[in-house]
């Protein structure tokens, strides 16, 4: 369910960028206003444009999103701080989740509006270390601070 809503958010995004680079281009005279002039196909290319970004957006939440682990070993009590503190130095705050995992949020609106409120980075304890789960482009700054954090103390 989590990756349809991702996928739906990211066709909306899409949708919403383009019609903002086609006003941009309408307002400042590049093309004319008429759609129908403006594309090829006319109106025709409306639905191969829309079908195209459905491509893009059900491939996205695919390679946008994953889970990795960091090698932070030892109980939680001793990694929780650590997480915490490196999260926070990172422009997160914590969350409230029911169960047993950590799980933390952008403290800015801006960065979560830009991030399609798909910002959540969540913790799950493993024997291997932390399993990181959230945006691909995120989780190797997140783990790398994590790991070299332990590694000072």
């Amino acid at each position: 369910m989590k990756y349809i809503i991702r996928s739906l958010k990211y066709f909306c995004y899409l949708i919403c960028i383009l019609a903002l680079i086609i006003l941009a281009l309408v307002l400042t005279g590049f093309v004319e206003a008429d759609l129908s002039k403006m594309f090829v196909n006319g109106y025709d290319s409306l639905w191969q444009i829309a079908l195209i970004m459905l491509v893009f957006a059900i491939i996205y939440p695919r390679f946008g999103f994953s889970s990795r682990t960091a090698h932070l070993f030892g109980p939680a009590e001793e990694v929780r701080p650590v997480v915490d503190g490196v999260m926070q130095h990172l422009g997160y705050v914590e969350e409230t989740t029911p169960d047993g995992t950590w799980s933390y949020r952008r403290r800015s609106p801006v960065s979560r509006a830009l991030k399609m409120w798909e910002d959540r980075i969540t913790f799950t304890t493993t024997g291997a270390g932390l399993e990181v789960e959230g945006l691909t482009r995120d989780l190797p700054r997140i783990i790398s601070a994590l790991e070299a954090t332990r590694e000072d103390a």
